[in-house]
């Protein structure tokens, strides 16, 4: 039921970059898409694979090698009349909330990456996920940027934003509504029924998004640092730029 005093949200305005941040950089663009694929496919399960929040596509693309059967749901006209001209003619889309979408079936993987932390009621949509969209065998990729980022730690030491969980203003527009750590990530999945197989990080990140995407411009990153930084995260999880849960279906 939604809140008579909820704000109706213009999904196209949040993805447009703002005074403060822009909605995707580089590094993400660059660095954690090929690390979070290079993570996933330890885990894919053969079959269809459901993206929830594909913005412009350029995720999407990543998995067009992996799976044959693709459907994506977004919010944002915008972004899927952008995503149709990456992507091929048989990715499906549905332009829908998905706290009110109807899918046509379940799906063996299930993508849900930098989205959470958008939702008014994350955990009613990862129930709509445990209990209706997953198949027997399927499996939830989850990720979420991480509050406890060394980066984000250091922007607190240094009086830019109150604490590390914080929501500022400038992410308030891209729609963010939480920022997740492991620990709040992983009580939001398990209330919702989820079962949580694996948990991880996906690369340490001391330095912000704009130092990145700067950095990345020179020869002073290397890619064996890039690939140190992903294996450093793998055992330091709270330290990374974003943190994964594998998620499976609980019992009900």
């Amino acid at each position: 039921m939604t809140n008579k005093n909820q704000v109706k949200r213009d999904y196209n305005a949040e993805l447009r970059d703002n005074e403060g941040r822009k909605y995707g950089y580089s590094f993400d663009f660059d660095v954690m898409h090929p690390y979070m694929i290079k993570l996933f496919t330890i885990f894919f399960q053969k079959g269809s694979m459901l993206e929830l929040g594909c913005h412009e596509g350029s995720f999407t693309q990543r998995f067009v090698p992996f799976f044959d059967d693709i459907t994506c749901v977004e919010a944002s006209d915008d972004a899927i009349e952008v995503a149709k001209t990456k992507l091929p003619s048989t990715i499906k889309f549905i332009h829908s909330l998905f706290e009110d979408v109807t899918l046509p079936t379940k799906y063996d993987n299930i993508i849900l990456t930098h989205v959470l932390e958008h939702l008014d009621d994350p955990i009613l949509v990862l129930k709509r996920i445990n209990d209706e969209w997953l198949s027997d065998k399927g499996r939830l990729f989850l990720v979420c940027p991480n509050a406890n980022a060394p980066s984000r730690q250091i922007a607190v030491n240094m009086g830019l934003i109150s604490h590390n969980s914080a929501v500022t203003p400038a992410e308030k527009e891209h729609g963010h509504r939480i920022t997740y750590s492991l620990d709040t990530l992983e009580r939001d999945v398990k209330a919702a029924g989820l079962k949580v197989i694996h948990r991880s990080g996906i690369f340490f990140k001391a330095l912000a998004n704009f130092q990145w995407d700067r950095l990345l411009k020179t020869d002073i990153i290397s890619k064996e640092y890039l690939e140190g930084c992903y294996q450093l995260g793998q055992l330091y999880p709270d330290l990374c730029s974003s943190i994964f849960l594998l998620c499976e279906r609980g019992h009900k």
